[in-house]
Formats: structure tokens, C-alpha cells, sequence
């Protein structure tokens, strides 16, 4: 039970607002020592725990990357590239790219993420579609800005497990197994389609709505203007 020490360390440390990286080291040698670990076991399973899971910090070498481009200019760009297309609007950017999310997950390619695709390219367009040279509200470009990440949620979420070496399947497939029920990875997958179907006709009228109530937003501040 001592052992746990280390989960009330990560909960003081965050409510306190601490470092999270510092955080969970002190939490993990609390719990190391508490289980009667020595410093350099410690230190050794950390050390194959980050090896052994290295590709998931692989997203990390992307974001100076994203950084670099967007000093130079990727969000004005991508704002300016979407004002010179007509019939572009915020709601169709963002359920294309919910689509494609869904597609490339539902063969495995994870290509897309909030920082790598929404922060840097699909928000700034659909910013750009709505505001057509105006300047927005903070409130308008929040909201954009929160419906452009829930593209990016919508497709990796629903996607994911139509590809069927997907994580969640196969601890699905793991869990089920265990408890003695004997369940196909392919016959889950195909359990998935309906539900990433339903979700992308959700995710269809939730944008069409959003489109007609910028429209109107828009129609509104014309009027005001004049």
C-alpha cells in the first residue's frame, strides 16, 4: 500500500501547480524507495522505461519544427491561402479535415495532432474563412479555435479503431481474453464503422450549423457597420 505514495505525491505536486516533470520523478523515486528500491534501480528503470517507450517522445523533435514555421509566417499563410477560395467555409475545413483524421486512422497512419495540424494550419484557416479581413471577437476565435481541436478529436477518436492493430482494440482483445470470452480483432473493427459513420453525420450537422450561425454573426456586423 506504501508503495502507492508516489500517486499522492503526483496529486499534491500538480494541485500545487508544480513542475510535472519534477513531479513525476520525486513521485517515482517515492514509490521506487518505498518498494525497496535502491537509487540506481531507480534510475535503471527509468532509464529502460524511456528507452523502451522513446518512439512516444518522437512528436516532441515536430514542435520546434512548428514553431520555426510559424515565426515565418505558416498561420498568415494558410489564413490568406483560405480567403482567396470561394465557397470555403470554417465548418467545411474542419469536417475535411475530420475526414481525412478518420481515414488515415482507420489504416494506421497517425500523420495529424493539435500541434502539428490544427495550431498551425486548420485553425488559422477556418479563422480565415470566417473572418474575411475582419477582425473577430476573442470569443468568435475561441469557439473556432475550440472546433477545430474537436475535428482533430472527433476523427483520431472514431478512426482509430477501425484499423485493427489499434491500441485500444487489442487491449480490448487482451481484457476479453482474459476474462475468458474469446473475441475477433476483425469483427471489432468492423463493430467500429457504424459508430465513426454516426459520428462524422454528428460532426456534418454540428459544422453545418456552426457555418450558418457565423453566417449570421457575420450578416450582423455588416449591418452594424453601415
Amino acid at each position: 500500500m506504501i508503495r502507492l505514495v508516489g500517486v499522492l505525491v503526483v496529486i499534491v505536486g500538480l494541485g500545487l501547480r508544480l513542475n510535472p516533470l519534477l513531479v513525476v520523478i520525486v513521485a517515482g523515486f517515492s514509490s521506487g524507495l518505498a518498494g525497496g528500491m535502491g537509487p540506481y534501480e531507480i534510475l535503471e528503470a527509468i532509464g529502460t522505461a524511456f528507452v523502451t517507450n522513446r518512439y512516444m517522445s518522437l512528436f516532441i523533435l515536430t514542435l520546434p519544427v512548428i514553431g520555426l514555421l510559424e515565426r515565418h509566417g505558416l498561420r498568415e499563410q494558410a489564413e490568406l491561402f483560405i480567403m482567396k477560395l470561394k465557397g470555403a467555409t470554417a465548418g467545411r475545413i474542419m469536417l475535411l479535415y475530420m475526414v481525412f483524421r478518420q481515414a488515415t486512422s482507420a489504416v494506421g497512419l497517425q500523420l495529424g495532432g493539435h500541434p502539428t495540424f490544427i495550431r498551425p494550419i486548420i485553425s488559422p484557416m477556418a479563422e480565415g474563412a470566417v473572418a474575411k479581413g475582419r477582425t473577430l471577437p476573442q470569443a468568435v476565435l475561441d469557439e473556432i479555435r475550440g472546433m477545430a481541436a474537436a475535428a482533430e478529436n472527433y476523427g483520431n477518436f472514431f478512426g482509430q479503431l477501425i484499423f485493427i492493430a489499434a491500441g485500444g482494440l487489442l487491449l480490448i482483445k487482451g481484457v476479453m481474453e482474459q476474462a475468458g470470452y474469446s473475441v475477433d480483432l476483425l469483427s471489432m473493427a468492423l463493430y467500429a464503422v457504424p459508430t465513426a459513420l454516426a459520428a462524422l453525420a454528428l460532426a456534418t450537422v454540428r459544422y453545418t450549423m456552426f457555418d450558418r450561425r457565423m453566417k449570421n454573426l457575420s450578416l450582423e456586423s455588416e449591418e452594424e457597420n453601415r
